[in-house]
C-alpha cells in the first residue's frame, strides 16, 4: 500500500492536470469499486467541476464545486490514469502494462469523462481500492477519516502530542505505536523504518522505555524522512508511480528499508532484518540498541 510520499506525490501531480475539468459523465464496470447508484450519481456528479484536491493520510480526496468530495483509496494495486483528448496519458500508481495499454481493460472499475474530452480511469487489479461520494461536510466524520491521527507534516503533529500518544501505549513496541494510523496518519513499513534509523531507536523499544531525548528525536526524524522522500517522488518498491508516470527514486537513498546485508552508512555495521509487530523490519544493530524500561 503506498504511503503519505506517494500518495502526497500523485496529488501534487493531479492538481495541475484535472482541477478546473468538469464531469460529463460517470461509468462504473465494478460497483464495489464506487457503490453510488446511477440516480446520485447523475444527480451530484454530472455537470459538476474540479474545484480541489486534498490528500488525508493515505486518501486522495477530489472536491467538488457543489460541495461533494470524491474519496480515492488505491490501496494495493490502484492507479488512476488521465488520458487527454490528444490520446497523451499520465498516470500515477501501480505500474502495471494499464498505463500503456488501451483502455478500458480488464482492469478498469470506474471512469470519469470530462467536457474537454479527457478520461480518468480508476484501474485496479485485485479490487481492494475504492472510491466513496460523500459531502464534503461529512469528510471528517466518515469511519475511516475520524480514526486518524494528525498529518505528520502539519502543525498538529508536536512533540508533545507524540509523547502523549506513547504514553498511552506504554507497553507497546515504539514501530508499533507510529504505525497506528489512530496516532500517526499516513506512515507505514518503509518509513517507519527509514525514521527509527535516523533517530536511532531499535523498532522493538517499549513506549516506557522511550526516553524525552528519543521522542524529540523521532518526531524530527519522522518529519526529515517524509520531507526528503515527497521530494524525490516517494519509492517504487510498492510499485507505485507518480502522475507523470515517474518512479520515485527515494529508494535509491534508503538508510534500511530492504537494505539486508548491507553496510550502514552511519556507522559501517551491517543492517538486518529482524520482525517487530508482525511486520519485516530492517534495522543497525550498531546504530539501534534496544532500549530497556526506565
Amino acid at each position: 500500500m503506498p504511503e503519505l510520499p506517494e500518495v502526497e506525490t500523485i496529488k501534487r501531480g493531479l492538481e495541475h492536470l484535472i482541477v478546473g475539468k468538469t464531469i460529463s459523465n460517470a461509468k462504473v464496470l465494478w460497483v464495489k469499486t464506487f457503490s453510488s447508484s446511477k440516480n446520485t450519481i447523475k444527480q451530484q456528479l454530472i455537470g459538476c467541476r474540479i474545484q480541489s484536491i486534498e490528500r488525508r493520510a493515505k486518501l486522495l480526496l477530489v472536491n467538488l464545486d457543489n460541495q461533494y468530495t470524491l474519496m480515492f483509496h488505491l490501496k494495493l494495486t490502484g492507479q488512476v490514469i488521465l488520458v487527454l483528448k490528444n490520446q497523451q496519458r499520465l498516470g500515477g500508481g501501480h505500474p502495471t502494462k494499464s498505463m500503456a495499454a488501451n483502455l478500458p481493460d480488464k482492469s478498469t472499475r470506474v471512469i470519469f469523462n470530462f467536457s474537454d474530452g479527457s478520461k480518468l480511469y480508476f484501474n485496479d487489479q485485485r479490487k481492494f481500492g475504492w472510491i466513496k461520494l460523500v459531502k464534503t461536510s461529512e469528510v471528517t466524520n466518515d469511519p475511516l477519516v475520524c480514526r486518524l491521527g494528525p498529518e505528520p507534516l502539519s502543525k498538529d503533529f508536536t512533540i508533545d502530542r507524540l509523547q502523549a500518544a506513547i504514553k498511552r501505549h506504554s507497553k507497546l513496541a515504539i514501530k508499533g505505536i507510529i504505525l497506528d494510523q489512530s496516532t500517526l496518519s499516513g506512515i507505514g513499513n518503509i518509513y517507519a523504518d527509514e525514521s527509527l534509523h535516523l533517530a536511532k531507536i531499535h523498532p522493538g523499544t517499549k513506549g516506557a522505555a522511550m526516553k524525552p531525548g528519543q521522542v524529540k528525536a523521532l518526531y524530527k526524524a519522522i518529519r526529515q524522512i517524509l520531507q526528503s522522500s515527497i521530494k524525490h517522488g516517494g519509492t517504487s518498491i510498492t510499485h507505485y508511480v507518480n502522475v507523470f508516470g515517474k518512479k520515485g527514486d527515494y529508494l535509491e537513498r534508503a538508510r534500511v528499508f530492504r537494505q539486508a546485508g548491507e553496510s550502514c552508512r552511519v556507522c559501517g555495521g551491517k543492517i538486518i532484518k529482524i520482525r517487530v509487530v508482525g511486520r519485516g523490519t530492517y534495522i543497525c544493530p550498531k546504530c539501534q540498541k534496544l532500549s530497556r524500561n526506565k
